[in-house]
């Protein structure tokens, strides 16, 4: 029997049943045979259904992994800077190539370009901070957490059966103002509390729970501007819901309450539609890289100040349940609409 198609270069080993599901699925290995500071992915990457190619998370924690491989272990990254260049196929290895651009006694900064068939797919320029090497006297401030949010309980299991494959566990999306006619889409806001599964390793340590985050940055991120837009995202029309089996309505009911959405389809009939909608770039900012603890409860809140020339920017905020600002991420990525719908509510036009 022919062997079976392999999508990553060295056999991916078994699952390590002593670390939590996100730090297996971004395992990186180093190939020391090809060269100096160039890794490859352990396991196979998520497709996302209907996605163009590979998650992005995935590729910026994982080229987040393999820089931090190449500095001390008391530096700690504190920005990412990252393109996406091309879609990542789940079906190819990645390549990570790491280049030490600069090592300082308090700062380091590394680029790392991720590559399938000789392309370059996805650069980042991450820079890190050595722990403690900031002086004792500083200005001090953070946005706090908004005061109307209550943290999930710690046995909250109440996910769409399609979510419940993924290694990050996430409540429902609310959109603030989504029913207010008279609110402009830059006033209303995305919110959701979300973890990954499972406890971090003491061998994963800090650095698992930063990969981790730079992951879940990704998340349900562009999809900000369709959402305050109240754009329809499924890949066949609000007046076709009623026609589907009664599973597949339900699941498409399931989705749209957990995306925010509500479950009324009517009010979605003859609402434009979302053609393509792909991430062109994305930093974030790690405010408090030593307090984050990816498997509790975080809140995040994502807006957008701007939308525009079939681009968009969302700007997201990421809380730990006890109000520390852990980061800020920021994304521009394009959005156009179906070719035979319109777009006119409010003073933004995509």
């Amino acid at each position: 029997m022919a062997e079976e198609k392999r999508v990553t270069l060295l056999r991916p080993p078994p699952v390590d049943p002593k670390k939590s599901p996100i730090e297996n699925a971004l395992e990186v290995t180093e190939l020391g045979v090809l060269g100096p500071d160039i890794f490859t992915n352990t396991r196979q990457p998520w497709h996302p259904p209907g996605a163009r190619g590979i998650f992005g998370g995935a590729v910026i924690a994982q080229c987040l992994a393999s820089a931090q491989l190449t500095v001390p272990n008391d530096f700690l990254v504190h920005s990412c800077h990252c393109y996406f260049l091309l879609a990542g196929s789940p079906s190819v290895p990645i390549l990570f190539h790491v280049e030490r651009v600069r090592d300082g006694r308090s700062f380091a900064t590394r680029t790392v370009q991720a590559r399938q068939r000789g392309r370059c797919i996805f650069t980042v320029t991450i820079s890190l901070v050595r722990a403690g090497s900031s002086a004792p006297n500083q200005v001090r401030h953070a946005a706090p957490l908004p005061e109307d949010v209550t943290t999930p309980a710690e046995d909250w299991d109440d996910e769409p059966e399609d979510a419940r494959s993924s290694p990050v566990q996430s409540r429902g999306i609310e959109v603030l103002k989504a029913n207010d006619d008279t609110a402009q889409p830059y006033e209303r806001k995305c919110r959701q509390w979300t973890r990954v599964r499972g406890t971090i390793s003491a061998e994963g340590g800090h650095q698992a729970h930063l990969n981790a985050v730079a992951y879940m940055s990704d998340s349900y991120f562009m999809g900000t501007v369709a959402r305050i837009h109240r754009l329809w995202r499924f890949p066949f029309k609000p007046e076709d819901v009623d026609g589907l089996p009664a599973a597949q309505r339900k699941r498409v009911e399931d989705l749209m309450r957990f995306e925010g959405l509500g479950t009324q389809v009517e009010e979605w009939k003859g609402r434009p539609r979302v053609g393509m909608m792909v991430s062109l770039d994305h930093s974030i900012y790690f405010h408090e890289p030593q307090r984050i603890k990816a498997d509790e409860w975080m809140f995040t809140e994502m807006e957008s100040p701007w939308a525009g020339d079939g681009r968009g920017v969302v700007t997201q905020r990421i809380f730990a349940r006890d109000g520390t600002l852990l980061a800020t991420c920021v994304q521009e990525g394009v959005l156009r609409l179906h070719e035979d719908d319109e777009f006119t509510e409010g003073k933004a036009k995509l």
